[in-house]
């Protein structure tokens, strides 16, 4: 107990004496035989009390045994099924978790893995991904600073993720193979590189990778078909040392849509898995192109992010010209982008207004606001020669176009001229001005579309960061990419706006997640959240017909579907109760990424083992691997101390006795005639 507390009991006791004295003793003329009685009653009662709110306390030493962590990882994944070994797994994974040795030596812990690690719920073996490096590196991060040996039941076979090879793990790693270690002859098309989109009339290139397992020379034949002909073809050959060929090919484009393309590799004698023998993929072709002009009146890192979010769809081409050196014709661009507009806009913006051709306004710090405040564009900023950091907060409800909200909100803030932004004319906002944490209802990023006339202003430079930043979020540039396709899509398209849009991919592997979304507005051209959206889909071959209804998930309604066999779908999304509809097709493709593999990766569990300091075990060498872990020293209980407080007084009984010594008090005053 502290020092301080013991002085302030102290001081509690000497305050309570001197109360019940001063009322029991000081000029008091007459005594009775109680008093003393009394005065301890009221000096107890006054110390318990004053106790109570010191709440003293003793610091006790606790002992705590803690026992190593066993964490035993199942893999989840649909290529244990195609070798067969669920049960197998199944009953290894119980034996393990029940044998009486080792729960009580360890603390055992049971997770499954795919895509992603998640506490063992019911083992279905039907995940189409496999990411050992996740499910390691995070059992790592759960048991850090904790003597915590993994076991790992899987076939080693990894779909995504960082190579596990080489992981550096913490914790001793001890895999169990299951699957076959037998390494068969077998070929297989390992990639295809193609772009999703080509003109009418050319020529799209296809690039073919395949691989090739197995010690002697063996022949194939590599075709790409479409609608069942036959339409490219080549022999090839493989050896011991030629494991790899590289096809390269040009497709012309004779018809606009969607087409779809199947690419297979004749299979080899004594070939296992013919599985990865056949891929499929799409491409869009369309008739022409956007060209957008990108206008400005400075260098900036903006311009070069612009071109390269804009050319990221090969549909688009971005030409970059300060306003000084402009030599094209603005006829020749269906969007001109007006970067840090100055004076020197005048003709432009003329052009502009009399053709009313649409186009994308971003200011900065050096935007001469009355120059543009002038040109009566239908909007103007009161800005003063100061600049403030504009950050980003995405509007749920803007329903110009469809646009899932990135991570505006944590994006590095613009900069621009501070002042009052003023529309006179009807405008829809995508994005609010944040100022220092401070929401407002401003416009950061808003759209207009009056009388057949779009354009879009973005209030602030800098943006540049934003790919970064998105980058640094997801690792790739497709999400702030598609951000500024979709504005540039809306605002090139001379389109009438569509009250039901459809967003759907046109080629989805086997077993994968249908995930399709749709974007409905009413008459006023604002998002309904009321309506109800059903999405009918039939099977090309077997003409079986499937309806499912859309659920509202913030601005969009989203649909996901599961168990679809392989083969060419259509679908028609219709609003109920409204005559709109939105019809469309896509492929469920026979690849499945799970099925590739003919053996256990016996090689890399190995090294994974060795690195951590771990061993190797076979799925019949159960006993073996219990025993060598019971016996494992290096797996020891810890005994930890840790002091604790514990409160001298329970409050409940202090006050049951506070109650009752003053209760007894009253009653021998009242006895004595002094109340």
């Amino acid at each position: 107990m502290q020092a301080t507390i013991i002085f302030l009991l102290f001081l509690a006791l000497v305050l309570s004496f001197s109360i019940a004295y001063f009322q029991y003793y000081y000029k008091e003329k007459s005594k009775h035989q109680f008093t003393p009685f009394l005065l301890i009653l009221r000096m107890v009662s006054l110390f318990l009390l004053l106790a109570l709110f010191i709440n003293p306390s003793i610091e006790n030493e606790v002992y705590q045994n803690e026992k190593p962590v066993l964490s035993v990882l199942t893999d989840n994944s649909s290529s244990i099924a195609f070798f067969d070994e669920t049960k197998n797994m199944v009953a290894f994974q119980e034996r393990v978790s029940n044998n009486s040795a080792i729960k009580d030596k360890f603390a055992i812990q049971n997770f499954q893995f795919g895509k992603t690690l998640q506490i063992q719920d019911s083992l279905t073996f039907s995940e189409n991904e496999t990411n050992i490096f996740e499910a390691i590196t995070a059992t790592n991060k759960l048991n850090s600073g904790k003597i915590a040996p993994i076991i790992l039941l899987t076939d080693g076979n990894q779909t995504i993720g960082s190579d596990y090879e080489f992981l550096n793990s913490k914790q001793p790693i001890y895999p169990v193979i299951f699957g076959d270690t037998t390494t068969y002859a077998d070929v297989k098309i390992t990639q295809i590189n193609a772009n999703k989109y080509s003109f009418l009339g050319n020529q799209f290139p296809v690039e073919i990778l395949l691989n090739y397992e197995g010690s002697g020379e063996v022949s194939s034949v590599f075709t790409i078909s479409s609608k069942g002909k036959t339409i490219f073809s080549k022999n090839v050959s493989f050896s011991a040392k030629k494991m790899s060929v590289t096809i390269t090919t040009n497709i012309e484009s004779t018809a606009k849509g969607i087409h779809f393309y199947k690419a297979s590799l004749q299979q080899i004698d004594n070939e296992k898995n013919t599985k990865n023998n056949t891929k499929d993929f799409t491409v869009e072709v369309i008739d022409e192109q956007t060209n957008v002009l990108i206008l400005s009146s400075v260098l900036h890192p903006d311009l070069g992010v612009l071109k390269k979010a804009i050319e990221s769809n090969k549909q688009r081409k971005a030409s970059i010209s300060l306003i000084t050196d402009f030599k094209y014709q603005l006829n020749d661009f269906q969007l001109i982008i007006l970067y840090q507009v100055t004076n020197n806009f005048r003709t432009i913006l003329t052009e502009i207004n009399t053709n009313k051709l649409p186009y994308l306004f971003i200011s900065g710090t050096n935007t001469d606001w009355n120059f543009v405040n002038a040109q009566q564009l239908g909007f103007q900023k009161r800005a003063i020669n100061q600049t403030e950091n504009y950050g980003a907060t995405f509007n749920d409800s803007y329903a110009t176009f469809l646009q899932d909200n990135i991570g505006f909100n944590d994006f590095p803030p613009l900069k621009d001229r501070f002042g009052e932004v003023l529309f006179n004319k009807e405008y829809q906002t995508l994005l609010y001005q944040n100022i220092n944490g401070i929401q407002t209802k401003v416009p950061l990023l808003a759209t207009v579309d009056h009388e057949s006339h779009k354009f879009s202003t973005l209030f602030g430079e800098g943006f540049w960061k934003w790919r970064a930043a998105s980058f640094l979020n997801t690792n790739s540039f497709e999400d702030f990419d598609a951000f500024v396709g979709n504005l540039v899509s809306y605002l090139a398209s001379n389109k009438k706006r569509n009250r039901l849009e459809v967003k759907a991919e046109s080629l989805y592997s086997a077993n994968s997640t249908i995930n399709i979304s749709a974007f409905y507005l009413d008459n006023t051209y604002k998002f309904d959240p009321r309506a109800s959206l059903e999405i009918t889909i039939t099977n090309e071959t077997s003409k079986k017909v499937l309806r499912f209804p859309f659920s509202l998930l913030n601005n969009s309604y989203q649909v996901g579907i599961e168990n679809l066999a392989s083969g060419i779908y259509t679908y028609s999304v219709a609003v109920l109760g409204q005559n709109l509809t939105k019809s469309g097709q896509f492929v469920i493709s026979d690849y499945q990424i799970e099925a590739q593999f003919t053996s256990a990766n016996l090689e890399k569990l190995k090294k994974i083992a060795a690195n951590s300091g771990g061993k190797v075990y076979h799925k019949n060498q159960m006993d073996a691997l219990l025993q060598d872990l019971s016996k494992n020293e290096s797996f020891y209980t810890i005994q930890k101390a840790s002091k604790k407080e514990q409160e001298i007084l329970d409050w409940k009984w202090v006050m049951f006795v506070i109650i009752g010594f003053l209760t007894l008090e009253w009653f021998i005053r009242k006895y004595i005639g002094k109340i």
